[in-house]
């Protein structure tokens, strides 16, 4: 009887004993499961952060192949930042630039002509592509302007060359007091034109027409050119 008592005892000991230590199991698994909840937490949020600045913007990515579609080179300006372009029925523009703190901003638009040579010679009666760049610059710049009256000049020779142009026009202008164009006072339109190839159109925005505007537009619209 007493062997049978101590049996007892030892099987009694050695299931508390197991009871204990998958007690201490469970426990030690909930306290790493509640430590690293957080950790796997802040990974995933660390990953599904990245994986959106990995995603190109659209509004670049467009502008980027249309450049290609146009032959154009485009080098980033120097301080420059990307804003949103405006895209409706007043404006239509592919890509916009500011200089942050500085009250300046240019708005880019592209034109590919492929489709437009294509048409042209399945009806010569239609206009010459390679002269259209005079009228867009004229529409541009009423859409800006209204019936007020702007300075009209063509661009250099020099200019053209640097930009491997074949023909352009600048426009300044004194803005209609809209909210599409943040109220800015002034503009400098450029239309730049290579023949059978296509166009650029950047609208440089500020509001004071100092030597400092010259220079930030010659920044932004040298970053353009057309390949040789």
């Amino acid at each position: 009887m007493v062997i049978l008592v101590n049996l007892t005892n030892l099987h009694i000991k050695a299931l508390m004993a197991t009871i204990v230590g998958q007690f201490k199991q469970i426990l030690f698994t909930a306290i790493c499961l509640l430590v690293a909840s957080p950790v796997f937490a802040q990974l995933r949020h660390n990953q599904a952060t990245m994986i959106k600045k990995l995603v190109p913007n659209e509004q670049k990515a467009n502008f980027y192949h249309l450049a290609t579609q146009t032959n154009v080179v485009f080098d980033w300006p120097k301080g420059f930042a990307e804003v949103q372009a405006p895209d409706d029925e007043d404006f239509s523009f592919d890509f916009a630039l500011e200089l942050p703190g500085q009250d300046f901003e240019v708005w880019y638009r592209l034109k590919p002509e492929k489709e437009d040579w294509a048409r042209f010679k399945d009806n010569p009666q239609a206009a010459n592509p390679d002269s259209i760049y005079k009228a867009v610059g004229k529409a541009t710049a009423a859409s800006f302007c209204g019936d007020e009256k702007y300075f009209e000049r063509n661009i250099p020779h020099s200019v053209l060359a640097r930009n491997n142009a074949d023909a352009g026009k600048s426009y300044l202008l004194t803005l209609l007091d809209l909210p599409q164009t943040k109220h800015y006072k002034y503009a400098l339109l450029i239309v730049l034109q290579k023949n059978h190839t296509g166009s650029i159109v950047a609208v440089c925005f500020t509001n004071e027409k100092g030597p400092e505007f010259f220079k930030n537009v010659n920044r932004a619209t040298n970053s353009l050119r057309f390949k040789p």
